[in-house]
């Protein structure tokens, strides 16, 4: 069965709340728990609520102090090697975002290429209606690529058939 998306918003009802904190509680519990048994790898947790007056800490105090001084051992440009504060985490996604939006761009250039090059082909336009160099540079890229991928295509063919 299929979860709903959950509306990430502050729960106003205390006992709703509540309940949901001990389930997620219970989820990371569970959660760490695995990857530290499966991966090998030495891993704590410490869970402050409002209920509580002690932190909870998994899987033992003794365990969470081994864990914190094997990370506080480690040289200050180790600890900080992964670590991201807010900024440079949005920085990061701002970033692949571009990085994305780039791509997209290049590919709706290519898609609105390959259709002046079928226009063209068709009589439908011509390529005087092209009024930019990088028009026909781009108009020239996209036809030098479906020629290489017809040539490809017959080449294997013609494999085929020897």
């Amino acid at each position: 069965m299929v979860r709903k998306k959950v509306n990430l918003a502050h729960i106003t009802d205390d006992a709703t709340r509540k309940s949901t904190f001990r389930k997620r509680k219970n989820g990371l519990i569970k959660k760490i728990s695995e990857l530290s048994t499966l991966c090998g790898i030495q891993a704590c947790l410490i869970i402050y609520s409002c209920w509580d007056s002690k932190p909870f800490v998994w899987p033992s105090i003794d365990g969470v102090n081994q864990a914190l001084g094997r990370f506080k051992s480690m040289s200050e440009e180790e600890q900080a090697k992964r670590r991201m504060d807010q900024e440079g985490f949005i920085q990061q996604r701002i970033e692949k975002t571009e990085r994305k939006l780039m791509k997209q761009c290049l590919a709706n250039r290519e898609l609105e290429m390959t259709n002046v090059m079928f226009k063209c082909l068709t009589g439908e336009s011509s390529v005087q209606s092209l009024n930019k160099m990088v028009d026909l540079n781009d108009l020239a890229w996209v036809i030098k690529k479906n020629l290489k991928e017809i040539e490809k295509s017959l080449g294997s063919q013609r494999n085929n058939k020897n």
